[in-house]
């Protein structure tokens, strides 16, 4: 887990989001003011009271003064518009964390497409500011990179999608963000999970769309890996887990992709008994990106359908899931 972010995020919480801000008088930019705080947006009209509506007006909301257009602020190295860019990057943070938490996610997917327009259009109206740039860098980092406690690949598609056709993008990472693109739509949420056959240590042959669970917890690893041990030790600690797993309510499957077979052949047999533990025959999943694995280890939870809940989520979000689905 990447430290940086999880101490941003950690600080985040806490935030109290202070509203200031400046607008652009038509001043010298040296009469402009240099730091400023970070500007919440408007509080929730009282006329709304339902808890989903003003949470959503929020979110909608959450930048909607920093990012004005009709505002301008000094940027440097370390500065963001006019606000420090650890300031920045908290708010960021949070951002990112309330988005997790509609049990829609076609909301926060929404939002994000919002988010990055409302960043693009700044960008245009003031073109010497590093709002843009800086967006690029820190979206992309707590979103897509594996190390994130935050990684999301539903939530960073609409910005990468966004990346990749803005004529504001360098042109030479046009085709990084488009390649970024079009694996983070396989396997996307709501949608129905690519099926894949596998074989087990026994040399029995199974496919996804075959193992019969009301969830199904697919958990590509390797033989060896330290968070891939972690993972197992998470999962077989937890007592909704194990619980769900024992009463075959819950199905983990859990799939090698690589080539070394006498190596995996060894290990798996210390996986649990009631997991399903194979390796893709094929070759499917690595040679033609069934799944976008990016990195081991790596969790899907699917429904009984096979439809896609959580993608490439951090075992506590997988956890956390399982448990608020057993509470309801």
């Amino acid at each position: 887990m990447n430290g940086k972010l999880t101490c941003t995020l950690l600080l985040a919480v806490s935030l109290l989001l202070s509203a200031c801000g400046g607008r652009n008088t038509g001043k010298s930019p040296d009469a402009v003011p240099a730091l400023r705080e970070f500007p919440s947006a408007d509080p929730v009209p009282s006329v709304i009271t339902d808890p989903k509506e003003s949470f959503e007006y929020m979110i909608q909301n959450y930048w909607s003064r920093f990012l004005d257009p009709s505002t301008a602020f000094q940027c440097d190295s370390n500065v963001v518009n006019g606000v420090p860019d650890t300031d920045v990057e908290t708010a960021a943070g949070l951002f990112f964390t309330l988005l997790e938490r509609p049990a829609d996610k076609t909301f926060s997917i929404s939002a994000m497409g919002a988010f990055f327009d409302m960043v693009e259009k700044y960008q245009e109206a003031n073109p010497s500011s590093n709002v843009f740039k800086y967006f690029e860098q820190t979206v992309t980092r707590y979103l897509y990179d594996p190390n994130s406690p935050v990684r999301d690949e539903d939530l960073y598609l609409p910005y990468v999608k966004g990346l990749a056709a803005s004529p504001l993008t360098d042109p030479q990472m046009v085709p990084a963000y488009s390649y970024d693109a079009s694996m983070c739509s396989l396997n996307r949420y709501g949608t129905p999970a690519a099926d894949f056959a596998f074989t087990d240590l026994d040399g029995k042959r199974h496919t996804l769309y075959g193992v019969k669970a009301e969830r199904i917890l697919l958990f590509f690893s390797n033989p060896g890996c330290n968070a891939c041990g972690e993972i197992v030790d998470v999962l077989c600690t937890d007592e909704t887990v194990t619980s769900m797993a024992g009463s075959g309510r819950l199905a983990v499957i859990n799939i090698y992709i690589d080539s070394e077979l006498d190596k995996w052949r060894e290990y798996a047999t210390t996986y649990p008994k009631q997991w399903i533990s194979g390796y893709d025959h094929t070759g499917t999943i690595r040679s033609d990106v069934t799944y976008n694995v990016r990195a081991i280890p790596s969790l899907y939870l699917l429904d009984s359908g096979k439809t896609v809940l959580l993608k490439d989520a951090p075992v506590e979000k997988v956890i956390a899931y399982l448990h608020a689905t057993e509470q309801k």
